[in-house]
């Protein structure tokens, strides 16, 4: 039987698309509209990455870090200085960032993020090897170049000065390092990709999975019961898959049927512990796309995380039907405003794309299309770690 070459069939299934023919009848529609939807803004920023020079941990630093130059450092957002001495123990203000705090680390995190990511999706796009490349050159800057390579552990981020060095809640800084194993996946099939590169790039992943899932830091996040808990095991399985760990990619599943879904999700959908902070929009739009990027993640066709719920009746499709419509027209949102960077949500969350996938919902997926897909704000873009859809549809 003649096989459709896989350029040819996106080109047809694109056409379709764009014509009005195709009504999601298949998981293949969606990733075609995805690729017809940022195509152009794809190839115009891999451009643009592919004249930037790799910037790692080692290149700033702060002396209020513990750690040394290759430790990732960041603070604790929610901290200031003591009013009553500058020189006391920082104290707590709840949803308000402070713009003082060091965060050179986390932004050259969401940079590298935001390059491998772009470039696995022009590399999809194209079947050029030359973003393959350049993108492999960051990855060796960041995990095996002994000169300016992170180490492979968290024990200095969201440090709160004259409390703590580092915290287990600083693990969620690392969730921009998810893009990165799944951009390296996608580019691992080329042609000339560097095998020996991409085994030393799995070892460093191999390290930091083990002290994710061992140290005490690890355990604490593990345990968190919202929205920390939940990227704690999207970490995991994004850092399992890549490193082939089956034995934590069934942990993952099994945590999130008989712990994320029935202790995080009421009955109807909602997420209580996100609505109780100070940014519950944003906080329950961060923690359903984590949610949705888990079943994404761990899904297989003898375990789908997609059409699992709980005895009584909790899943993520009600999870996704439940914010759908604050996403679609946010002055719906019957709860309190968020105290930071109400204006600034919803982009095009990632949760839209995943669910219109799994359910061929189009309205879903034509929401999404109409949101924001270069978001400029700090606080959005770390909160977004899945800004490259394409390469998460492969």
């Amino acid at each position: 039987m003649f096989a459709m070459p896989r350029n040819i069939l996106a080109i047809i299934l694109l056409f379709c698309c764009l014509h009005g023919q195709s009504q999601l009848q298949s998981p293949m529609a969606v990733k075609t509209t995805v690729q017809a939807t940022l195509a152009k803004q794809i190839l115009q920023e891999a451009e643009k990455a592919m004249a930037l020079e790799p910037v790692t941990v080692t290149a700033s630093g702060s002396p209020r870090s513990a750690g040394g130059r290759h430790d990732f450092f960041s603070e604790g957002d929610y901290w200031w200085p003591n009013p009553v001495s500058p020189d006391s123990p920082y104290i707590q203000r709840d949803g308000m960032s402070n713009p003082d705090n060091f965060v050179a680390h986390r932004h050259a995190m969401i940079r590298l993020s935001r390059i491998v990511g772009v470039l696995a999706s022009a590399y999809m796009i194209t079947g050029q090897e030359k973003y393959v490349h350049h993108a492999l050159r960051h990855c060796r800057a960041w995990f095996v170049d002994t000169t300016t390579a992170m180490t492979p552990h968290l024990l200095y981020a969201q440090a709160i000065k004259g409390r703590f060095t580092g915290r287990g809640i600083g693990i969620i800084d690392t969730i921009q390092l998810m893009e990165v194993v799944q951009g390296l996946m996608v580019m691992e099939g080329a042609k000339g990709a560097d095998k020996a590169l991409f085994d030393r790039i799995r070892q460093w992943f191999e390290k930091y999975l083990q002290w994710l899932t061992t140290h005490q830091y690890g355990k604490d996040e593990m345990n968190a019961a919202n929205n920390h808990g939940t990227c704690w095991v999207m970490q995991v399985a994004a850092f399992a898959k890549f490193t082939r760990n089956e034995q934590w990619l069934t942990f993952c599943r099994e945590r999130y049927k008989n712990v994320l879904l029935p202790n995080q999700m009421a009955a109807d959908g909602s997420f209580p512990q996100e609505l109780r902070r100070t940014k519950p929009y944003g906080y329950s739009i961060f923690n359903l796309d984590a949610m949705t990027a888990v079943c994404q993640i761990l899904s297989t066709r003898k375990d789908n995380l997609w059409q699992y719920q709980t005895p009584d009746g909790r899943s993520i499709q009600k999870g996704i039907a439940y914010l759908y419509p604050f996403v679609a027209d946010k002055n719906k949102w019957p709860f309190k405003k968020d105290v930071m960077y109400w204006d600034n949500w919803p982009v095009a969350q990632p949760f839209l794309v995943f669910g219109a996938r799994a359910f061929l919902q189009t309205e879903w997926l034509g929401t999404w299309k109409k949101l924001d897909h270069d978001p400029k704000e700090d606080e959005v873009v770390r909160n977004l770690p899945i800004r490259n859809p394409l390469i998460w549809l492969n």
